[in-house]
């Protein structure tokens, strides 16, 4: 599509920021509605953003041809599931992952909860997993406690928001259980720090099952399962090019799909099933796991919003985030009141190096005393300026950044039946949360000087709640 755009080789701009010129014409042309409605979005790690051409070819694609439940033989329904056998096959090939199953799901939190219903953890299970982790992550421990098995959770290093290396190491090497599931992100969703993906080997040598979570990581990275080869992946379509919703998938490595027991089966999920007598054949492939009728009209364009990020080069993309990444880092550090203090807070690295496009800082009055992250965002949305704020559904970074022990969790949660993070600040009186300001595909840096002024703004200002 836009390989006209991307022929020649720049390497840096007069700003420093790589493929300026050519992002802000691919912007032009896809992406024009933020210009034209004024908008500063900086929010891609919540979700990403479609381009135009995506939509104007499957609208076409729409008007044009008639689309039947994929489940018959019928002239309509052979259509919709050739469209949809092609759009399963380009997800194959986008991650070199033939050897993997496609299951498509409503999102990655629901390919998630796969892996946690149907991971034999009854068999002297184990679920380690890194305290950096999504909630959708986090809650699988939930079905290996409630199967007898174990639980543990590797802490993240303070300093830079890392794998303690040698802690993780050490517990890889020191488990006898029978079914080991190691979980952990290849990019953090939070603070945009990458995870090694070596991790993958390491533990699969020492008998691990490695899932790997992949929606924060694979908008803006290429992900080469011909190489790393964790048994599952989670992914969200919407996250790297905006439309369509609701759609995610589960890679499964073929190795491991029966190792995932299925505990009860529905329509479309087997190949026989019997009302009169109490049993069923299970599909041998990815249709075990796809309940239902799939949503056969958005799954084609999966295939054209694939397309279109290989037409930008995902090598090509990667570069670009990193620049626009330590730009808006190393600018954002530089912000003092005029008393020396430090206007922002960047959690994490000191340096965006091995980085993706997210980060998450917190925001100082020139007494040091933090400004409330709602308070941020609610100035930021008075001049449209798109941000993110809270805890962005990962409580062991939040916690980690805002030192909060796990005896005061343990203490706050036995002493009541329920509560919420403002009720929390105020047992603790600890902050909880922060701001999240993510680049993606469409930003330029007339958008990161934007948020920069904004944040200049606030110098030498006492902002109260």
């Amino acid at each position: 599509m836009f390989q006209w755009l991307f022929k020649k080789t720049i390497s840096k701009t007069s700003s420093e920021i790589l493929y300026e010129d050519l992002f802000s014409k691919l912007r032009q042309i896809e992406y024009n509605r933020l210009d034209d409605q004024g908008h500063v979005y900086l929010d891609y790690t919540g979700g990403g953003l479609y381009s135009q051409s995506q939509l104007d070819k499957h609208f076409k694609a729409l008007s044009k041809n008639i689309f039947g439940n994929p489940h018959s033989t019928n002239p309509t329904s052979t259509y919709s599931t050739i469209l949809v056998q092609e759009a399963r096959n380009k997800v194959l090939e986008f991650f070199r992952a033939k050897n993997y199953y496609c299951i498509f799901t409503q999102n990655a939190s629901m390919a998630l909860k796969i892996v946690g219903e149907c991971y034999p953890f009854e068999e002297k299970g184990k679920f380690l997993l890194l305290a950096d982790n999504h909630n959708s992550v986090n809650g699988i421990r939930e079905y290996c406690n409630s199967k007898g098995g174990v639980t543990s959770y590797i802490p993240i290093n303070i300093e830079d928001l890392r794998i303690p290396e040698k802690k993780l190491q050490e517990e890889l090497e020191k488990s006898d259980a029978k079914n080991k599931l190691f979980a952990y992100p290849a990019q953090s969703n939070v603070s945009g720090v990458k995870h090694s993906l070596d991790w993958i080997d390491k533990a699969q040598q020492h008998g691990w099952d490695v899932l790997l979570d992949a929606a924060a990581f694979v908008p803006t990275n290429p992900l080469d399962l011909s190489i790393f080869q964790p048994e599952f992946v989670s992914i969200s379509f919407y996250k790297i090019f905006g439309f369509p919703t609701g759609i995610g998938c589960l890679l499964v490595k073929k190795s491991a799909f029966e190792k995932l027991h299925k505990k009860w089966f529905a329509g479309g999920t087997v190949s026989l099933a019997s009302a009169n007598a109490p049993y069923h054949f299970l599909a041998e492939n990815h249709e075990r796991y796809e309940n239902g009728t799939l949503n056969y009209l958005d799954i084609p364009a999966i295939n054209l919003g694939l397309r279109h990020m290989e037409s930008i080069g995902m090598d090509r993309l990667k570069n670009r985030i990193e620049s626009l990444s330590c730009y808006l880092f190393d600018r954002l550090e530089s912000l003092k009141h005029s008393n020396g203090v430090k206007q922002v807070e960047i959690f994490g690295p000191k340096s965006r190096e091995n980085c993706g496009g997210n980060m998450i800082i917190s925001f100082r009055n020139p007494d040091q005393s933090k400004i409330g992250f709602e308070k941020i965002e609610k100035m930021a949305n008075s001049k449209k300026i798109s941000i993110r704020s809270g805890c962005f559904c990962n409580p062991g970074l939040d916690e980690t950044n805002n030192c909060i022990t796990s005896e005061e969790l343990v203490n706050y949660f036995t002493s009541r039946k329920s509560g919420d993070y403002w009720d929390m600040i105020d047992s603790l009186k600890k902050m909880r949360g922060a701001t999240r300001v993510s680049v993606g595909i469409a930003t330029i840096q007339k958008d990161l000087d934007s948020f920069i002024s904004f944040v200049e703004e606030m110098k030498d200002q006492n902002i109260k709640q």
